[in-house]
């Protein structure tokens, strides 16, 4: 399959893999053939594989056990969740040979991964800071480096590792192979590309910020006090079936799991307040199918590699457009078909427009009517509590839409202000 070595293949068939994915088809030849590789590609496509493939089967080849302290090949994620999936991945394409596969994250003991990096590894999957801790411990040499990959480098530059990644680029061999993959093209790409790739062959499966095609996209214009009695009705239909909620804030993630469990919902829920043991629990239990629902801040938009996830609901919709790709991607993965549905309160209609300009296409409304967008409204701060420009700065065209009742009990805010029945609660999730 694509020049891999036949153990290699065999080991891939024993875990069901037969069938390499259109990304795979693409970018692993280039890569066998030491191309810098810049890969286009939505989550839940096989990009784990596509370039970890590669350096495995380089790997093996060569035979060299790396030098104390020593790693042949990095692997950069920006978060500790699709480390985890990546570690996870690549240490069962590696199983039974004598190749290490180490992660380095935040939250775990350093000690340990201290401990970890002492003879060297072949394979270290980190994200930036904790790697950084590590160099400056002087656990972890990268000179003898000579496989760089870059993993949803899109979301490294949203969560500002650009500077991070200047301090470690320098330490690699200078004379290495660099992969990047991301889901999206914003224009700082261009110039990382330029920056670390030497050369690159450009690799695409859908447009830059496209939808999986299998994803079945609604839209519900509702009321921030609505949303959580809309929420309800949605998730009541498939009680049995798993699906993922995505918020905005740490806070408002934590009511609104506390409310669904009230409702009866098995729910749990993954942000930055949580540690890494309590989001790694959530996660298993969720995978085991324990917990049926999952409130999540974006840590986990691109972290979270479950083939069960049927349904996806943008109970709040992301400041920055991208995310709704990377959230909605969570769902139809593996071949499966799965449904994304968004929520869009009055002042969210910004984000909503800048999401269907960043995806080229709308998504169709299931139920409500456009907010109106009035003169001066502003866009919701990034990382705020939801209330971006003028309180009530929108309104509804008519009275009719929502999708259920306003004045429901309402985790991610405030009471409505009944005094001024058309401004739009303050959200504080």
């Amino acid at each position: 399959m694509l020049g891999l070595a036949p153990r290699l293949v065999a080991k891939l068939a024993e875990q069901g893999i037969t069938e390499p994915t259109p990304i795979q088809t693409q970018a692993i030849p280039h890569a066998m053939n030491g191309r810098d590789v810049m890969g286009l590609a939505q989550t839940g496509t096989g990009k784990t594989a596509a370039f970890g493939l590669p350096m495995i089967n380089a790997l093996l080849k060569a035979g060299v056990k790396p030098n104390a302290k020593t790693v042949r090949g990095l692997i950069l994620a920006p978060t500790r969740e699709l480390a985890k999936q990546i570690a996870d991945n690549l240490t069962n394409y590696t199983k039974g040979s004598h190749l290490k596969v180490a992660l380095v994250v935040g939250g775990a003991g350093i000690v340990a991964q201290t401990k970890r990096l002492a003879n060297g590894v072949d394979l270290l999957v980190a994200t930036p800071g904790r790697l950084i801790d590590l160099i400056d411990r002087r656990a972890v040499r990268l000179d003898e480096t000579i496989y760089l990959v870059l993993d949803e480098a899109d979301q490294m530059l949203d969560m500002g590792f650009i500077h991070a990644l200047r301090r470690i680029a320098p330490l690699l061999a200078k004379d290495r192979q660099t992969m990047m993959f991301s889901a999206t093209m914003p224009k700082l790409m261009n110039e990382l590309a330029q920056t670390y790739l030497n050369d690159p062959v450009r690799v695409q499966v859908n447009p830059p910020g496209q939808a999986v095609k299998r994803i079945n996209q609604s839209l519900h214009y509702v009321a921030q006090a609505a949303k959580s009695d809309l929420l309800v009705e949605l998730l009541d239909a498939h009680r049995d079936e798993l699906a993922l909620v995505f918020g905005r804030t740490k806070h408002g993630c934590e009511k609104l799991y506390k409310f669904l469990e009230k409702k009866g919902f098995a729910a749990a829920a993954i942000h930055g307040n949580k540690s890494q043991g309590q989001r790694e629990r959530a996660i298993a239990a969720f995978k085991e199918g324990k917990v049926r629902v999952l409130v999540a801040t974006d840590v986990a938009a691109r972290g979270i590699d479950i083939p069960g996830v049927r349904h996806v609901y943008n109970y709040d919709l992301p400041n920055v457009a991208e995310n709704y790709v990377h959230r909605i991607g969570r769902t139809a993965r593996a071949g499966a078909d799965g449904s994304a549905v968004a929520f869009c309160a009055p002042d969210e209609m910004i984000d909503l427009r800048d999401i269907e300009k960043a995806m080229k296409e709308s998504i169709p409304v299931a139920s409500g009517t456009a907010w109106e967008i009035l003169p001066g409204q502003k866009k919701r701060p990034n990382g705020g509590g939801g209330g971006g420009g003028r309180r009530g700065s929108s309104k509804p065209r008519n009275q009719g839409g929502g999708g259920a009742k306003p004045g429901g009990a309402n985790p991610g805010g405030a009471k409505p202000n009944h005094r001024q029945k058309r401004r739009r609660p303050k959200n504080n999730g």
